[in-house]
């Protein structure tokens, strides 16, 4: 077991150890019995993470998989995918999907994080949500029509489907091409899941590569 070879290291944390052994199914990561259907072009690699903006560990993993993510090859897709397992959830997966459409995901999303664990903010009514996307050039009014737009619904049905897909029973959780599925629990630690999804990418590359 992957993460059970790590701690056997003397004098190292789990979050600086370089990875010496391939990822074990069934104990680092999990094979899912039908594999989710990936959207990403031909010869590509989708690594999908699964997460919840009021999820802290989620907020925990966001500097060292921003980090990951800024050093992966070009023939790896990354793309985020909003949790939808409550009410409160799926309110925050309207807003990302929301400023997706606007064109301020990538400017709010960091923010959004912040806002809910740093400044203690719930940001959970669209009138709230709203007056937020207010700080990235768009009015409120367009806010609203995008929280309530039926692409944004849309996007929410999909997310919904690809988590009864994936399984997934809590976030943090990174999919690779669709199959693979890592957790906090099954990496060891959160500095972890992107080491392991390292290796999944690669066994992803050498297979098509057989």
């Amino acid at each position: 077991m992957l993460k059970s070879l790590l701690v056997l290291v003397t004098g190292m944390s789990l979050s600086t150890l370089v990875m010496a052994a391939e990822p074990v199914a069934g104990e680092d990561y999990t094979v899912l019995d039908e594999p989710v259907k990936t959207e990403v072009p031909e010869g590509k690699i989708e690594v999908n993470e699964v997460f919840w903006y009021g999820c802290p560990h989620c907020y925990a993993l966001e500097a060292p998989l921003n980090a990951w993510v800024g050093e992966l090859p070009d023939d790896v897709v990354f793309q985020r995918i909003p949790a939808t397992m409550g009410e409160t959830w799926t309110k925050h997966a309207r807003a990302f999907y929301a400023a997706k459409e606007l064109g301020i995901q990538e400017d709010m999303h960091s923010d959004f994080f912040d806002a809910i664990h740093e400044q203690g903010q719930r940001l959970t009514e669209p009138d709230d949500i709203a007056e937020f996307f207010t700080q990235y050039g768009v009015s409120k009014d367009e806010a609203l029509e995008a929280l309530d737009s039926f692409g944004v619904k849309s996007q929410l049905n999909q997310a919904s489907a690809k988590m009864r897909g994936y399984q997934i029973m809590g976030v943090p959780a990174l999919v690779v091409d669709g199959r693979y599925v890592i957790t906090p629990s099954s990496a060891g630690a959160l500095d972890n899941m992107p080491k392991i999804a390292d290796a999944l990418i690669d066994k992803v590359r050498s297979e098509r590569d057989e």
